[in-house]
């Protein structure tokens, strides 16, 4: 089956619809698909629920989507950098679903691995246990989180080969394959492809059963979300 798509907008075609649950790999800045994201802006679904960790920055990432108003609903874990994300969240113009971050990365994996539900002691006793099934083992009381399973996923890798076989750089791994397990269909955004064999079987971490389109960009952007600088004496 031929996997590779001539742009991200070709990638979309036909897969992204209105009101769908999608989710979007990346940590911050780091590893976010952002050419993937970009076209779905220009295709205009919206009423869409998101699953990511954070959403982007004001402008950048999902942040342009939150502009556009496609996003009617988050489900994150981080919600601190985006000004435009706090206005409508703050307004009653944007639902969210916040997630404690080690949850919301086993809900994704369980979702991806089959498991339809777990239980977890982290937020036992907050909000985020309200209205969810609570049950004791052990002597201690657990909540039920229910599993992630995304209508579409769209994640980013450093290389694919031709038959979706995923590589990731360093820390731009992050939400990545767990997004791209979960998600009934994975869309990926590279910045290198290869040929079938090129990547060493013990090179690759994320197997391509799990992807169903890829999309090549070379050049991105690659923002830094935050730099420090500290200045030494004498310098």
């Amino acid at each position: 089956m031929k996997k590779l798509f001539p742009s991200a907008a070709e990638a979309l075609k036909g897969v992204v619809k209105d009101g769908q649950l999608l989710a979007v790999g990346g940590f911050g800045l780091c590893g976010i698909p952002e050419a993937l994201i970009d076209a779905l802006r220009d295709s205009q679904v919206k009423n869409l629920t998101v699953i990511s960790n954070n959403a982007g920055v004001d402008g950048f990432g999902l942040g342009k989507l939150l502009e556009t108003r496609q996003i009617k609903k988050m489900i994150s874990s981080y919600v601190g950098e985006n000004k435009e994300f706090e206005r409508q969240y703050l307004a009653g113009e944007l639902e969210l679903e916040f997630t404690p971050q080690g949850t919301l990365a086993e809900k994704l994996r369980a979702g991806g691995a089959g498991i339809p539900a777990f239980f977890t002691k982290t937020g036992v006793g907050t909000q985020v246990a309200e209205g969810k099934e609570l049950r004791e083992f052990d002597g201690e009381t657990y909540v039920m989180e229910r599993s992630l399973v995304p209508d579409v996923a769209l994640v980013k890798a450093h290389v694919a080969d031709k038959s979706g076989n995923l590589r990731f750089n360093l820390t731009a791994r992050n939400f990545n394959p767990a997004a791209a397990m979960a998600g009934k269909i994975c869309i990926v955004e590279v910045e290198k492809v290869v040929e079938v064999g090129e990547l060493a079987p013990d090179d690759i971490h994320l197997p391509g059963i799990y992807v169903h389109r890829i999309v090549l960009n070379a050049n991105p952007e690659k923002r830094i979300e935050k730099r420090t600088i500290t200045e030494k004496a004498g310098v």
